[in-house]
């Protein structure tokens, strides 16, 4: 628009001069030395347009060969830095394919003309480790730092990768808590120090970790919660190995509401407390869990412990049959519990009901050796058989009652027989019961 407003002012003004001039043409002279030049305005006005655009020109030309060496330059620049993203290129391409001599060499050859040094100097402490040469790779690491020092977190990130690819394990950990003092959010940063920690089987500075995990949400919330899961396990684990019971139940009482609901993690802290010799305790958490959890290991689990009273013990138990009465490990555990208080007629009952409700291969033994204390050597006999029978896979096993209780009992064990015969109402005895 403008060029072209130009040009009308330059014709009009053209025009105005030829008009002009056409009525007075004038004449200019111009003396020099003995030399005289003499002419017309309108010659004299080209003439001098035409010296003036030649000297534009001219100068323009002068300093556009003052530009040249620059331009050149800048030339050279842009072809080395094409020539520099072509050999990246190539070399990232090579490096996925697993030629980590030729990825490391195009990756390294035109890097100081590369715009992305970091690129190509993490790309080629890649290829080193898979070349086996750490030393190579830790100083490529250092330069891929120099040549951004800004990237600090994405180099430490790829140099605790390749730690932890070469086994390194130590050495990744001391990359990771190195991060972690420069980016205490970051999310990648979190990941890794769980997964290191995890590694190096490192639970308590794990546990820790969690909360950091939660609050960014640095993994899926089922994935949180199977680690918090195996942490409390392996914590628990740790201080039961070392004897320390003190921090069993420091550990106990840290675990989420929701883990100490677990049917899995209440059985093994009872197992540890009980390897601790903390009978009481465990007979206390199994008793308080079996009321809202049922869970068979627990009840099995609750029949082995010696509670501080083992009548009372027998009696809570015995609470649960209302709502299991047909379970065989209950029925079971009330005959082990029976069995600690001496009452033979009770706990030949329950046998015969857990046998019933189906057949253990313990039950069995328990019940021989019991008829056999009472005298009946037929029928203990028979028990011994059954379970043999049952423990090698055999599939039925029967009853193994061959004398009826009376003939066994004293008439006070025959009246509390009959007695818990009459409250649990047991299953009708049968010929054959099949194994479970």
């Amino acid at each position: 628009m403008k060029l072209l407003i130009g040009i009308v002012i330059v014709l009009l003004v053209a025009a105005g001069l030829s008009l002009a001039l056409m009525e007075e043409p004038g004449y200019v002279l111009v003396g020099y030395g003995h030399w005289t030049v003499e002419t017309s305005v309108a010659v004299a006005v080209i003439v001098v347009a035409l010296l003036f655009v030649a000297l534009y020109y001219a100068l323009r030309s002068v300093a556009g060969l003052r530009g040249v060496p620059r331009r050149f330059r800048l030339w050279c620049e842009i072809k080395r830095g094409e020539r520099a993203r072509r050999f990246l290129s190539k070399g990232l391409v090579e490096l996925a394919e697993g030629q980590w001599i030729t990825a490391e060499k195009h990756l390294l050859r035109y890097v100081d003309d590369s715009d992305t040094r970091l690129l190509n100097y993490l790309g080629a402490a890649r290829a080193a480790q898979r070349r086996g040469d750490s030393e190579r790779r830790d100083i490529y690491l250092q330069q891929a730092h120099n040549s951004m020092p800004e990237a600090d977190v994405a180099v430490g990130l790829t140099q605790a990768d390749l730690q932890m690819a070469q086994g390194q394990y130590e050495q990744a950990l001391a990359t990771a808590m190195h991060l972690q003092q420069v980016a205490p959010r970051h999310v990648h940063v979190l990941k890794l120090l769980a997964k290191l920690y995890r590694e190096l089987r490192d639970w308590e500075r794990l546990h820790d970790l969690l909360p950091d995990l939660k609050r960014r949400d640095v993994l899926e919330e089922t994935d949180l919660q199977q680690l918090h899961y195996e942490v409390v396990l392996e914590r628990l684990g740790v201080a039961a190995r070392d004897g320390d019971v003190e921090q069993l139940q420091t550990v106990w009482r840290q675990a989420p509401r929701a883990l100490r609901e677990e049917s899995d993690v209440v059985l093994t802290y009872a197992r540890y407390l009980r390897e601790s010799g903390e009978e009481l305790a465990v007979e206390r958490l199994l008793a308080d869990t079996l009321d809202t959890l049922w869970d068979d290991r627990l009840v099995s689990l609750y029949g082995e412990v010696e509670g501080r009273d083992a009548a009372r013990q027998l009696a809570h138990a015995e609470t649960w049959l209302k709502r299991h009465p047909h379970q065989a490990a209950l029925l079971y555990t009330l005959a082990r519990l029976s069995l600690r208080n001496q009452l033979w007629g009770k706990a030949r009952t329950y046998l015969e009901s857990s046998i019933g409700a189906g057949a253990r291969v313990a039950a069995y033994s328990d019940l021989g050796v019991l008829l056999e204390q009472m005298g009946d050597s037929e029928g203990a006999l028979n028990c011994y058989r059954q379970g043999m029978k049952l423990a090698s896979g055999d599939g039925t096993a029967p009853i193994p009652t061959e004398k009826p209780m009376a003939e066994t009992l004293s008439d006070g064990e025959r009246a509390e027989g009959e007695g818990t015969a009459q409250e649990l109402q047991p299953l009708p005895r049968v010929q054959e019961v099949t194994a479970k």
